[in-house]
């Protein structure tokens, strides 16, 4: 048993002075740090002036094209993939995937994520590393049949949820379906027929494009065909929605579905994003994701707030159109909410999924409002230490499940 000594911050509010005891894979209390000798606790960690907050949910992630940052820079969603990503995807190997997944995982957590939602190919490797690391991982084995993708076969993808359903308690198999284009309308059906509790992650109207692919077939936006393939409810989670229309945003919210901004990649790929503040205010619950640090750049959780702030000022044309406490909610409570774990809070009995960050710098002064200091002050590198189901997974550039640092990671492509 130990405990996070500093001020408390979740969506809910802000409790300085706080200890927080985590038991097991749980959080047993959150009390006054003169409280803390009743606890008879192990270790601390923390204290004046560190912040400890739930920790981040990465909503959607391609942990492992950390291979690939900073290729096809300036290139349109569909160029960038056709040209550049899948003819180097076609080349992986499960030793590559490993070593890359490694770089990819490691970053997420040393930046603050505690739990990251994975769609690639190669997911039984991608699977191993995430337990390796100790990260909570939902992965999902990338599939389709609209395109010839060797490593993206159906069977793949049915193969590896059945072999890691219900084997590991932090790494869940999720069914993922590349995209609306890439993936039949019998095939969507299958996999929605497939398992009723399964987490259905897919790509959603990222590119005009694939709209315009699904009207050809179909005579329906993506949205409708997911409805017709009978796949929409809360364990349905899409990614983008870029080219949506309202209604189609409406009929995700009344269905309670989520979806997935990544305002970082679609401003860089697309130059356009979703109305964020349209979004919120229909009760759509509205998750973050880095997508890949190819175009990303960094698996970051405060680039993304940071990032949905300022895009939904100039999408709205209005200054502070989404309030920074509702930006962290959407890292840590709506990623929970979608992924249906209890986490995103620090409350007594949620999961001790938990960060520690030195709120020292200069960039956090003066204290006045700590939720716009976290979402436009902070960054990654200000984490000193991650928990994950109440094991200590990162600490100061050490992954202590594996004995690997940042530095070896980072030396991984030289």
């Amino acid at each position: 048993m130990f405990a996070l000594l500093g001020t408390v911050l979740d969506y809910f509010g802000v409790r300085p002075r706080r200890a927080v005891i985590v038991e097991g894979d749980r959080i047993r209390a959150v009390v006054g740090i003169e409280e803390l000798g009743e606890f008879g606790v192990d270790e601390t960690y923390g204290g004046e002036g560190y912040l400890i907050l739930p920790g981040f949910i990465n909503a959607h992630t391609h942990v492992a094209m950390a291979k690939f940052r900073g290729l096809g820079e300036d290139l349109p969603t569909e160029e960038w993939l056709e040209k550049i990503i899948w003819p180097m995807e076609r080349e992986w190997t499960g030793k590559e995937i490993r070593k890359w997944a490694e770089v990819g995982i490691g970053e997420a957590i040393a930046n603050g994520s505690t739990t990251i939602n994975d769609h690639y190919f190669f997911a039984e490797e991608i699977a191993k590393i995430a337990r390796k690391f100790g990260i909570r991982a939902f992965i999902g084995q990338t599939v389709m049949d609209e395109v010839d993708f060797p490593h993206a076969s159906p069977e793949k993808g049915f193969r590896f949820f059945k072999r890691w359903k219900g084997k590991d308690g932090l790494v869940r198999p999720t069914l993922a379906p590349h995209a609306t284009n890439t993936v039949s309308f019998e095939l969507l059906k299958e996999l929605g027929e497939f398992d009723d509790e399964a987490v259905i992650h897919i790509h959603l109207a990222q590119s005009r494009a694939e709209v315009m692919d699904v009207k050809r077939r179909y005579g329906l936006s993506p949205v409708e065909l997911l409805s017709r393939a009978g796949i929409l409810g809360k364990r349905l989670i899409g990614v983008h929605g870029v080219y949506l229309g309202k209604d189609d945003f409406k009929t995700l919210s009344r269905a309670g579905s989520t979806l997935v901004h990544c305002p970082t990649s679609n401003a860089k790929l697309e130059g356009k994003t979703v109305d964020l503040r349209e979004l919120l205010g229909i009760g759509l619950n509205v998750a973050l994701g880095n997508d890949s640090p190819n175009p990303t750049g960094i698996l970051d959780p405060f680039l993304e707030m940071r990032t949905a702030g300022i895009v939904a000022n100039i999408t709205t044309g209005r200054a502070h159109s989404v309030p920074a406490r509702e930006l962290f909610g959407m890292a840590t409570i709506s990623g929970a909410r979608a992924l249906n774990i209890k986490a995103g809070l620090i409350r007594p009995d949620y999961l001790a999924d938990l960060v520690l960050l030195n709120a020292k710098s200069p960039w956090f002064t003066p204290q006045g409002n700590l939720y716009s200091h976290i979402v436009y002050s902070a960054r990654g590198s200000d984490i000193e230490l991650v928990v994950v189901n109440g094991r200590i997974v990162y600490e100061n550039g050490v992954f202590p499940l594996t004995g690997k640092t940042l530095e070896e990671l980072s030396g991984v492509g030289a």
